[in-house]
């Protein structure tokens, strides 16, 4: 009976003597609350401490998230744009890109000492070694006229070269106007100077074209377009083959200029000439040989070279009948 007295004894101190006294304001109440046991208030406003204290570093961290936000702006603010200060730092970039040609031009072709070019026997063009010399290139398929090729560029495993594949399929668009599809191709892209003009690279002092390359036995067609004019046609190319061999090994390909005939639009004219070597504007490679499936070609650099056992100048006869120019 003791023992039953004692708990409902303990029971009613706790209902009625643990309860404050009084609603005070909340900034006060919790430090400010009087207990009847001494004994437990202790404990009581240790507790209440604790918690107070994490109450106030909440709400200091919540008044600096509220600083942060007032000092981060707002997104319906747009930021404000100077295009006359853009237009200046881009002006201001030209002319120095231009005064930069200028000195190269003093100094020799392509800013190096007359001697040393005139000496030179190769020279490597492209190089693949990291992820910005893919940028110099563009690949395209007959996926703009609505065909189903793909392909695509990347570097390879061990960044020492550039791996070229895809699909090719012959499959026509269905349009109803395209009879015959099937083609992709890699291009180079035109190198610009200063505001934006068109450069062109000067291999007159070399006669053959030099690539090391790795396929999978596919023909490939090289096309080298030339800028002769102010406004350079887009369809007319001189082009040759390129027969790749297939399996692990890498080949040397060397091609003249001279063998290279001249095209528009992908039919070869009846009108001949030599390429004009000192005006290459760029050069490509198109896979279109009506083979449906995966493809691939590896190349590791594309370059120039000098053959001193060819001397052929052009490999293909004209007649007056057909251009009568070259007979006068």
């Amino acid at each position: 009976m003791s023992s039953i007295h004692k708990l409902l004894t303990g029971i009613y101190i706790h209902k009625n003597f643990l309860r404050p006294r009084a609603a005070l304001p909340p900034f006060v109440g919790n430090h400010c609350v009087d207990y009847s046991s001494s004994s437990l208030q202790k404990k009581v406003t240790s507790v209440d401490r604790a918690s107070q204290q994490g109450k106030t570093e909440e709400g200091l961290q919540g008044h600096d998230h509220k600083e942060v936000a007032l000092d981060a702006p707002s997104p319906d603010r747009t930021p404000e744009v100077s295009f006359d200060k853009a237009i200046r730092d881009e002006a201001i970039e030209h002319f120095r890109r231009l005064k930069d040609e200028i000195v190269a031009h003093l100094r020799g072709p392509d800013g190096r000492p007359l001697q040393e070019v005139i000496m030179e026997q190769a020279r490597v063009v492209w190089q693949f070694r990291e992820k910005e010399d893919l940028d110099k290139w563009i690949v395209t398929s007959d996926k703009t006229i609505g065909g189903r090729s793909e392909i695509f560029l990347k570097m390879s495993k061990n960044n020492r070269s550039a791996l070229l594949y895809g699909t090719l399929s012959s499959e026509p668009p269905q349009d109803g106007d395209s009879r015959q599809s099937g083609y992709c191709a890699m291009i180079s892209r035109i190198p610009r100077g200063a505001f934006e003009r068109k450069l062109s690279y000067d291999w007159s002092q070399f006669n053959t074209l030099y690539l090391r390359v790795r396929g999978d036995g596919r023909p490939w067609m090289v096309n080298i377009r030339q800028d002769t004019e102010f406004i350079q046609r887009k369809n007319q190319m001189y082009s040759y083959f390129m027969f790749t061999r297939g399996g692990p090994y890498w080949q040397e390909v060397k091609i003249p200029f001279s063998k290279f005939f001249f095209s528009n639009q992908g039919r070869v004219r009846d009108v001949q000439g030599p390429l004009v070597l000192d005006k290459i504007s760029s050069i490509g490679f198109t896979l279109s040989d009506k083979v449906d499936g995966p493809f691939f070609l590896e190349i590791d650099f594309i370059g120039v070279f000098t053959d001193p056992a060819h001397t052929e100048e052009f490999a293909y006869e004209n007649s007056p009948v057909l251009n009568p120019r070259l007979f006068r």
